[in-house]
């Protein structure tokens, strides 16, 4: 079945009024899309079942799948992966088919689904150590060495990564993630409205590209750096993670735990580092 040309876009025209002091002008804008997508899950001899929606901008949605999987655990390896796909589900409205996708396994999740999935909210009901408890049970180890920045170099990554911002510089309105080499080049970008959703299309692209572990790669991330956003860092092995603003105390406790370097407050030739300062040269 095809599906129709109805596909949510990343962006959608409207029309606004604009008010400056006195003077007031009608005029075309453009906001970034925000739209559910549901991640099903199946494999050989069990039915698709849906495993959390999101709400996210449109666009790189199997990246997005397949990171989603990732940062949880769920799914460490493409090769674990016989198809991403759309939604064909008559019953559903064209344009709802491009909110959901299917992601078939080889075999079945080495964790099964569980009540903790659902809607993709804040965490709540669990404090900071039962939540890095989780993450060590879950196999995660101290990450290796990894690379050792340039200040210079740190510092010149968000200038890179805002040019790589078409979205924003339409809009004004989306978060963004961006894989770095060691040297400073850009691997990938992604834009999202959660900056979750940016980290865990960057981490899907890693991972359909059969990049994974990430041990010589620096992510950033536009706004602050939370636990969640470290959580994925972690899962794909990335050691390095910067932000333009401030961490939680959680996402500190999580590097510091596992090692990884966590840099905030990215502006210009100014940061603070957190954890792990051997990581950058004097």
């Amino acid at each position: 079945m095809s599906l129709s040309a109805r596909r949510p876009g990343s962006t959608v025209r409207v029309r606004v009024q604009e008010v400056d002091g006195s003077s007031v002008r009608h005029r075309d804008d453009v906001v970034a899309t925000e739209e559910p997508l549901e991640i099903r899950v199946g494999w050989p001899g069990t039915p698709p079942r849906s495993l959390v929606v999101t709400m996210r901008t449109p666009g790189a949605d199997f990246e997005l799948a397949a990171g989603f999987l990732n940062s949880e655990g769920l799914l460490p390896s493409a090769d674990d992966v016989v198809r991403l796909a759309y939604c064909t589900d008559p019953t559903l409205r064209a344009e709802q088919r491009y909110n959901v996708v299917t992601v078939d396994l080889a075999r079945p999740l080495r964790e099964q689904p569980t009540a903790r999935y659902g809607a993709a909210t804040s965490a709540c009901g669990v404090c900071g150590k039962e939540s890095l408890d989780e993450l060590e049970l879950r196999g995660c180890h101290p990450l290796p060495p990894g690379p050792v920045l340039d200040p210079a170099t740190l510092c010149a990554l968000p200038d890179r990564l805002r040019a790589a911002q078409d979205l924003f510089s339409r809009t004004g309105g989306l978060h963004a993630a961006g894989l770095f080499s060691a040297d400073g080049q850009l691997l990938r970008a992604r834009e999202d409205v959660g900056r979750h959703n940016a980290v865990d299309k960057v981490v899907g692209w890693a991972l359909l590209e059969r990049r994974l572990p990430l041990t010589d790669h620096v992510l950033v991330t536009s706004g602050r750096a939370g636990y969640e956003i470290c959580q994925k860092a972690l899962a794909a092995g990335i050691p390095f993670v910067a932000a333009v603003g401030a961490p939680s105390s959680l996402a500190v406790d999580l590097a510091a735990t596992f090692g990884m370097t966590l840099v905030g407050f990215l502006r210009g030739e100014r940061y603070v580092v957190y954890t792990r300062p051997d990581r950058l040269s004097d």
